[in-house]
């Protein structure tokens, strides 16, 4: 079978999955493998369930006659599958990818966007070399317009989710330093996304680019662009508002937004500009901005009594957590704050980690909690100071010392899980 062929067969179905626990009826059933799983082992069973069809890399397992179609490389086939369909779309794709904020962005980018279009984007999580291509399969013939986040931890793989999707636009949102173990250091993070920029300059494609960031400047020079920043094709001004929510101004327009931390106002000026680009009116663009509510641990507000508390805990990297240290140490009243490891730093981890202690002392804060065995092991102490192994010792420890302060942060990367200490704070 060829990918034509299954494409046809694609365009009959109800989708396409990688789990059969998510088998739908008429689905088509890619079986993956991984170092603890195979997928192959499975596609009887996604037939049964209603698959319509499924593709396997296990040659013993093909079965045309029941819908089991053998291909060289499942994953590779999802993808081709994927990138053939993008072929066949003729609609505007926005390509999002950058060491922070990428799914803020995104999500600020749909809201706009749906003001005026039909928007479909990436769900979750789903950016990386196996997310993509679902996102991709998941665009119908009724949509408008997409944007398809774009995940990295190392080089080439930005090349590759780039010649997937094929973005018409593209946005980097920062460099910063994130998986650093991956990449090899920040020249390897500059690389490794500006691996977009290539994908752009190479197709004669568009980019939006923040003037006030050198380093995209830089790297995206000789790419047609969409500028915005303190000078551009679109300018904003900033404006920080007394519940600590940030604001954006265009043209005597405020558009108060539901966000807080100044890192988050490129975010809002990109999701901006992206509207005004493709002709979206600004009071329309306000509303898209203003009925966005950050969900999911990233940069919430959230009110526990007569306390203020920061839930950042989806994701951290030493340029992420810098930026909410400072963005949070200007906040009015007492302040205290629980910082959970950084993971994927590689050998810069113990430097890294030393690196925030001592911002974080050098800091307004009353009282400083660290959570992980990296954060464990650094070696400047003081009374404000106290560490924890685990997310779950710490747990123990809030059981019987309540934090009195007025202000609370919680930032980590996702793997700490400090959202847990949530229903301790809650009692």
């Amino acid at each position: 079978m060829t990918i034509e062929e299954l494409y046809s067969i694609y365009l009959q179905s109800s989708g396409v999955t990688t789990d059969t626990r998510k088998i739908t009826s008429k689905s088509i059933y890619f079986a993956l493998k991984g170092e603890n799983f195979n997928g192959n082992l499975f596609a009887n069973e996604a037939i049964e369930h209603g698959a319509l069809v499924a593709v396997v890399d296990d040659r013993s397992l093909s079965n045309p006659s029941k819908g089991i179609f053998y291909f060289e490389n499942s994953l590779l086939c999802l993808q081709n599958l994927a990138r053939y369909h993008r072929e066949q779309l003729n609609i505007p794709i926005i390509g999002l990818t950058g060491s922070n904020g990428k799914t803020t962005t995104k999500e600020l980018m749909a809201s706009v966007l749906k003001e005026k279009f039909n928007v479909w984007y990436t769900q979750g999580n789903l950016n990386n070399h196996i997310g993509v291509p679902l996102t991709l399969l998941s665009i119908n013939q009724n949509h408008e317009i997409a944007i398809v986040e774009m995940g990295a931890n190392h080089l080439k793989e930005i090349e590759l989710l780039s010649g997937i999707c094929q973005p018409t636009i593209g946005y980097i949102t920062n460099f910063g330093k994130a998986h650093l173990e991956g990449f090899g250091g920040m020249e390897g993070v500059y690389r490794g996304k500006s691996e977009l920029y290539s994908f752009l300059r190479e197709n004669h494609r568009k980019v939006i680019v923040n003037t006030d960031d050198t380093k995209q400047m830089e790297l995206s020079n000789g790419i047609d662009s969409i500028s915005f920043g303190t000078e551009g094709d679109y300018t904003y001004s900033y404006q920080e508002n007394s519940n600590h929510t940030i604001s954006l101004i265009y043209q005597n327009c405020l558009i108060n937004s539901q966000l807080t931390g100044k890192y988050n106002y490129t975010n809002l000026c990109a999701a901006a500009t992206l509207g005004l680009y493709f002709g979206i009116e600004i009071v329309k663009i306000k509303v898209g901005i203003e009925n966005y509510l950050p969900q999911n641990q990233r940069s919430q507000i959230v009110k526990l009594g007569n306390k203020t508390l920061v839930l950042d805990t989806y994701n951290a990297n030493p340029s992420s957590m810098e930026a909410s240290l400072k963005n949070f140490s200007v906040f009015e009243g007492s302040k205290t704050i629980i910082l959970g490891d950084m993971f994927e730093l590689g050998k810069e981890s113990a430097y890294e980690h030393s690196k925030i202690v001592s911002l974080a002392l050098n800091t307004n804060f009353d009282n400083i909690f660290l959570v992980g065995e990296n954060f464990y092991s650094t070696t400047i102490d003081d009374f404000k100071i106290k560490k924890f192994k685990s997310t779950e010792e710490a747990k123990n420890y809030f059981k019987e010392h309540s934090i009195v302060t007025k202000n609370l942060l919680l930032k980590g990367s996702r793997g700490m899980a400090l959202e847990k200490l949530l229903n301790v704070f809650k009692e």
